[in-house]
């Protein structure tokens, strides 16, 4: 009885070898047409990728834009190919079967990888908009900095203390940036005083004839040099005019060089920036009389002093 049914089992197994080698061998110049079309598919997503490479730059000047589309046109050419071969091999439901499967795939990963295609997303879009580009200065999520590199997942941000931060493209997409390069000029304040015993109007006179020649100074915008506050020992002003703007040490040079000439026309002109005044407070009692106040703060002399003791 074992014996039978290992023989009828080995029979199904020969019925079925035999079966697939026929089929195999009517197939057989399907293989062939499908291997070689398999191979022209390969060839042909090269040619068209290598194509698109050569012509998108006369439409788009993002590097990263531009070889994204070279990707998806290179990965579509592939998956046409791909399913082109299946249906020469008359795999049809097969072909049916694996469009759903990437369905459900591309849905899963969707759901797990929120974020990162987040960030794809608003490289592309940022790619596209353009909003700034490499070299720019920008403030954003609380980093200031130079950009170095804008991919599709995040943007390389140089800071000034050398640091390189990558945020993701998602963030500055959403959040508040400020772009200091976007009209190359920038504003420069800085904060002085002067004593109040100075005449503000000449004071305001040689400030402005101090601020020429800086390096970088915009030519057709005026120095501002107003008064804002009362000091508690002097009065504070502020010192504004504009410059050609690219890097950040444009900013600080040219600020480091204002307030020196500021000290050196101050010293010439024999302004004073004075220093502060401090009151100090000895306990007398505001309204008494100050010789009973000095009488008591005096301490009284011991009877073991000598010193104190040969003056009497």
């Amino acid at each position: 009885m074992m014996m039978l049914e290992i023989n009828k089992a080995f029979s199904l197994l020969y019925k079925k070898l035999e079966l697939w080698a026929q089929h195999l061998i009517l197939m057989l110049p399907n293989l062939v047409i499908a291997l070689v079309a398999l191979i022209i598919t390969f060839v042909m997503a090269r040619v068209i990728q290598k194509t698109t490479q050569k012509v998108l730059p006369r439409f788009s000047h993002s590097l990263a834009l531009n070889n994204l589309v070279s990707s998806l046109i290179y990965t579509v050419s592939l998956l046409i190919g791909f399913f082109f071969v299946l249906s020469i091999l008359q795999l049809d439901k097969t072909v049916t079967s694996l469009l759903a499967g990437v369905g459900i795939i591309g849905l899963a990963l969707g759901l797990a990888f929120q974020d990162i295609a987040t960030n794809f997303i608003s490289g592309v879009i940022i790619a596209v908009r353009k909003p700034f580009g490499v070299g720019d200065v920008i403030e954003s999520n609380d980093y200031f900095g130079t950009i170095e590199r804008i991919n599709l997942r995040t943007i390389d941000i140089r800071r000034v203390t050398g640091e390189l931060v990558k945020v993701p493209n998602r963030k500055v997409f959403e959040n508040v940036m400020v772009i200091f390069t976007h009209y190359g000029i920038r504003r420069v304040d800085v904060k002085a005083a002067v004593s109040y015993e100075e005449d503000l109007e000449r004071v305001q006179q040689v400030v402005k004839e101090a601020m020429t020649d800086i390096r970088g100074m915009v030519a057709h915008k005026d120095v501002e040099v107003v008064y804002d506050a009362f000091g508690e020992s002097s009065v504070s002003f502020l010192v504004r005019f504009w410059i050609h703007y690219g890097r950040q040490f444009d900013y600080v040079s040219a600020r480091s060089e204002a307030i020196i000439k500021i000290k050196k026309a101050f010293d010439a002109n024999n302004i004073q920036i004075p220093y502060p005044i401090q009151n100090v407070n000895l306990g007398i009692k505001a309204g008494e009389n100050l010789r009973e106040q000095i009488a008591f703060l005096k301490p009284e002399v011991g009877e073991d002093d000598p010193v104190e003791q040969n003056k009497s």
